[in-house]
């Protein structure tokens, strides 16, 4: 199966020896209460999950501020969006974004992100949007998206905002809103924030009859006991979540400015990464890096982007140097 994502330290040597900046991570690594949490779940390996996931729907479910029944916990966000990719009608995918949703969708229409505001929604319509984006990272503001959904409720259709990287800027989420709203549904995933891309850890948040219809159907234990209690101990940790992203701001903004300095094109973002246009074509040096391995995310396959367009994680400030210095000596 073709995934079109980064993070791919499979290529031969062992995964801790690449500096990847094509994954969105937090460059810390888990956080030592997740760390704890994971250890605590492996000493339940020897005993099948619960059925019900509650411990897990439980944290979740606090973490967001919902009632436990708009709440899914899903193997990853990939799972999530797979789930609301089943959703009867027509798919319609505000792009540039995250290919998967295409190849989940299958038969989909497009429309450009910047156009989502003059969209004429339709019944029975289910249009996608990644906020922040993927790979932009620029946030469509909360206000601009209530405005949507108002529209596309008054249409019959269903708004699906992917958060997969909210919690860098939790000011634009529209979660809370899913309670009393069918057409909205939200998707989720702790991966990135919490750097644990192996756990497999993402939710659905949406009205208690759309999680009923969607959740009545899947199969049994398919949280395992190390993501189930991390999302048990999900609750109580914003702050920790508040300071990672404090963390990130700061760092975003040097290595935009040191990135800007080389003469790149650094587009704003809300995010953990920066797409960057080098305004060449950048095969040629993420190939060389590689053998260096260092590992970029090109951007080239996505609709609108060209060869020249890169998508670099923010990592710490000693990394981002080193791929500066890579990247002088690549021109």
């Amino acid at each position: 199966m073709t995934v079109f994502h980064g993070g791919d330290v499979w290529q031969g040597a062992t995964p801790e020896a690449y500096l990847d900046f094509s994954a969105n991570l937090n460059p810390e690594g888990p956080p030592d209460w997740v760390v704890e949490a994971m250890g605590a779940g492996l000493e339940r390996a020897r005993f099948y999950p619960d059925l019900e996931g509650r411990a897990a729907r439980r944290g979740m479910a606090g973490h967001l501020g919902l009632d436990e029944a708009c709440v899914l916990v899903t193997s990853g966000g990939i799972e999530a969006a797979a789930l609301a990719a089943r959703l009867p009608g027509r798919h319609v995918i505000a792009q540039p974004t995250f290919q998967e949703y295409g190849h989940l969708c299958g038969d989909f229409d497009t429309i450009e992100v910047e156009k989502l505001h003059e969209y004429p929604f339709s019944d029975r319509e289910n249009v996608w949007i990644c906020n922040p984006n993927n790979p932009t990272g620029a946030a469509v503001p909360r206000d601009t998206l209530l405005a949507l959904l108002q529209r596309a409720r008054a249409a019959g259709a269903r708004l699906i905002v992917d958060e997969a990287f909210i919690e860098y800027c939790f000011e634009h989420s529209v979660a809370d809103k899913v309670a009393d709203d069918p057409a909205l549904i939200v998707l989720g995933s702790l991966t990135k924030i919490l750097a644990i891309p192996g756990i497999r850890l993402g939710y659905m948040a949406a009205h208690p009859d759309v999680i009923g219809r969607i959740g009545g159907d899947l199969h049994p234990w398919r949280v395992n006991c190390v993501a189930e209690a991390v999302a048990a101990a999900l609750p109580g940790h914003r702050a920790d979540f508040d300071a990672i992203r404090r963390r990130n701001d700061v760092r975003r903004e040097m290595f935009a400015r040191d990135l800007a300095a080389l003469g790149v094109r650094v587009y704003p973002s809300n995010a953990n990464f920066l797409l960057c246009d080098f305004g060449r074509d950048m095969r040629p040096t993420i190939a060389a890096l590689r053998e260096k391995r260092i590992l970029l995310r090109p951007c080239g396959m996505f609709p609108g982007l060209t060869h020249g367009h890169v998508r670099l994680c923010v990592r710490t400030e000693a990394e981002n140097r080193r791929l500066i210095e890579a990247l002088r000596e690549s021109v």
